[in-house]
């Protein structure tokens, strides 16, 4: 059997690969980026897709390898594309008068035309730079990839036009789906085409009302999707478009990855860390009490900070996800509770210490239960890549397993405790 020295120092080792995670976690998870929900391509296999219309490009050499251009150009070059003949569309999107369509560079090469009619029926024009692989724009209640709809086009290894619709259902690729969405589509065929450098997509949709502020979701892959299943994207970005006003706000992607990172800093690492020390070093009083209260403390401003990012994303994007932003509020109530617990701390001599102690142990113990849980339902709302979801469940699985090994050794301590004899024992008479 394991002597009490060994579990000592096996604690102590533990501990401090703990401290260890709290040093090296922001780096773990600033590395991390949220990524794409697409699937790799399986190179060995035929196109199985749907064709739509086609339409021939004006020039006469073929695409060559390559991928979408991210080169930015300068005002007049854009201009210069806005002026742009669209009659090889054919009909109804070539005939739009060019005083009627709306034209904005949006992102890099990405050229957004469109026309809202009196009936809500939008009529979408897409261009891009192209050489090869695909181009979409998805549109996002949230200004995330999880729920949007996409129109995704492409021109496939045989030269011929490719557009359809898909669902980003889930994180999977079976949840990526084709011929699925939320995009009210009419009866007007899309189009796909070539003319030129540039990919044309269009479209029409007839939305309940007339579009207003809209997040918009925009990616290209420079590999050709098989069996309708789409490569994974070489950039993508996501930007709000006042479609009444064609203007263009980006949505600033390293707030929603610094809001995760307070989190889990916060919630998943800090105060997890100062429960335990409060509860298996009480031996080491006073110093347990004064670490307990510092790192509490430090872990409830990382918390707040994240809160209040999260309220600043939701203003800005209007991110329809109640049950997350409900879970972290509720999760500050119960911490400004615990904070508010350190001021009103009875003597341990006084008739409401019990109670005190009742208090303050299961709301910690709620808190930490439910800021692991938002922790968990963010990173599955925002879609995010392995590097999160491996990084927090690497640290669950090592708070986790402290926690289970602190409190054997501190059953054992305590049992070993007890069966010492007393230091003073009278004879019996």
């Amino acid at each position: 059997m394991a002597t009490p020295r060994f579990w000592v120092s096996f604690s102590r080792i533990l501990v401090g690969l703990y401290l260890l995670c709290i040093f090296l976690g922001p780096k773990v998870f600033a590395a991390a980026d949220f990524k794409d929900i697409l699937v790799e391509p399986d190179n060995d296999d035929p196109d199985k897709d749907a064709q739509f219309k086609v339409l021939n490009h004006d020039t006469n050499d073929p695409p060559a390898n390559g991928s979408v251009s991210t080169a930015g150009d300068g005002d007049g070059g854009r201009y210069e594309l806005c002026g742009t003949d669209l009659s090889f569309l054919g009909p109804p999107y070539g005939n739009i008068s060019a005083s009627n369509m709306v034209c904005s560079p949006i992102w890099h090469t990405f050229v957004l035309r469109y026309y809202q009619r009196a009936d809500n029926v939008m009529t979408i024009i897409l261009s891009a730079v192209y050489t090869t692989g695909w181009v979409g724009i998805g549109f996002s209640r949230n200004g995330m990839m999880l729920g949007s709809s996409a129109m995704v086009g492409w021109i496939n290894r045989k030269g011929q036009a490719r557009i359809k619709q898909y669902y980003l259902r889930g994180a999977h690729a079976s949840q990526v789906i084709p011929d699925k969405g939320e995009l009210p589509l009419n009866n007007i065929p899309p189009v796909v085409a070539l003319h030129g450098a540039m990919i044309y997509l269009a479209f029409q949709a007839k939305f309940e009302h007339r579009l207003g502020r809209q997040p918009l979701i925009l990616a290209f892959g420079s590999r050709h999707p098989t069996h309708l299943r789409l490569t994974k994207h070489d950039d993508k970005t996501a930007v709000w478009f006042d479609f009444s006003q064609a203007s263009v706000l980006d949505i600033d992607v390293s707030q929603r990855k610094n809001h995760g990172i307070l989190g889990i800093m916060g919630w998943g690492l800090i105060l997890p860390a100062g429960a335990m020390i409060a509860r298996y070093l009480k031996q080491k009083d006073p110093l347990w009490y004064y670490l307990h209260a510092g790192i509490q403390f430090l872990g409830f401003i990382l918390g707040l900070a994240a809160v209040l990012l999260g309220i600043q994303l939701y203003r800005s994007m209007n991110a329809d996800i109640p049950a997350h932003r409900g879970i972290g509020i509720f999760v500050l109530v119960l911490s400004i509770l615990q904070i508010m617990a350190f001021f009103l701390r009875p003597n341990k001599d006084s008739k409401y210490r019990r109670y005190w102690n009742w208090y303050h142990h299961w709301f910690g113990r709620m808190t930490l239960f439910f800021g692991a849980l938002n922790v968990i339902l963010g990173i599955q709302l925002a879609g995010a890549g392995d590097d999160w979801k491996i990084g927090y469940g690497f640290l669950l699985a090592i708070t986790l397993i402290a926690v289970i090994l602190l409190e054997a050794f501190s059953c054992m301590r305590r049992r070993d405790k007890s069966g010492l004899p007393p230091t003073f024992q009278m004879n019996p008479i």
